[in-house]
């Protein structure tokens, strides 16, 4: 076989893996989408319009969203002008692919190396569409706000919505990336976006670190607060909540 046609024999294999790449995460999604179904499952705002489920006038957003609750969000209904960050990487296009089965623009882009050119594509798309992010993930640590939300947040100039989701019951899957929450079916469960977090534009970082900590404490609190009223988990003190951002600042700092 000469080089030539080595070369178009695997573009074609290439090609057809990704066709059947996004045919089964379509599949994935829509099984997905069905199965949310069967929960008891609300979307809570803080204030009205602020779900991509519906209407939000000129408003966009960013979605802060924890690595391993990324499925509440994403399945609780179907989004509206609406993106999300899919890594460039072999494993992000099922990521990808999956979001538009559910109505969103994947965002291709990374933490690594190509790190600077998904940071661009966010700040573009964000001109038109409300944009999830997972901050923490998949690299982790895990539940932990990273500064380039909030760098983006002051690039871009749209406001950061924490989410938080928590169920009644569920599993916790233990996979390369996170221990996803999969809720169990029947299951009480809701998605909940909190008060808007401005970042002021050109933030120095002192600016940035305090908006990292606000958006830390939002998600904290927001987890919380769901963990008690979903599982009867006991609320922590304002203390003890205090001595994990503490933790959690050591070791963004140590990082």
């Amino acid at each position: 076989m000469s080089d030539g046609t080595a070369l178009r024999v695997h573009a074609l294999m290439r090609l057809r893996n990704q066709r059947l790449i996004r045919l089964l995460a379509f599949a994935a999604a829509g099984v997905l989408a069905a199965y949310f179904k069967l929960l008891r499952l609300r979307v809570r705002e803080d204030r009205p319009g602020l779900s991509p489920y519906g209407p939000t006038g000129d408003d966009r957003y960013l979605y802060c969203v924890w690595h391993d609750g990324i499925a509440g969000p994403t399945f609780a209904g179907r989004s509206r002008n609406a993106g999300a960050l899919a890594s460039r990487h072999a494993d992000g296009a099922w990521i990808a692919h999956a979001l538009e089965a559910r109505g969103m623009q994947p965002v291709r882009g990374s933490s690594g190396r190509s790190g600077a050119a998904g940071a661009l594509g966010v700040i573009e798309a964000a001109k038109r569409l409300h944009i999830v992010m997972t901050p923490d993930g998949p690299r982790g640590p895990r539940r932990e706000v990273k500064t380039g939300l909030v760098f983006l947040a002051s690039q871009t100039g749209r406001p950061i919505v924490p989410v938080a989701f928590e169920a009644s019951r569920g599993w916790r899957p233990r996979g390369k990336w996170t221990d996803l929450l999969i809720p169990r079916p029947f299951a009480r469960a809701i998605v909940w976006a909190g008060e808007p977090i401005a970042v002021p534009p050109k933030a120095d970082k002192p600016t940035l670190e305090a908006a990292r900590l606000a958006v830390q404490t939002a998600m904290d609190r927001m987890h919380a607060e769901l963990a008690h009223e979903l599982r009867a988990e006991p609320f922590p003190r304002d203390d003890t909540v205090a001595e994990q951002q503490a933790t959690n600042a050591g070791r963004h700092h140590a990082a």
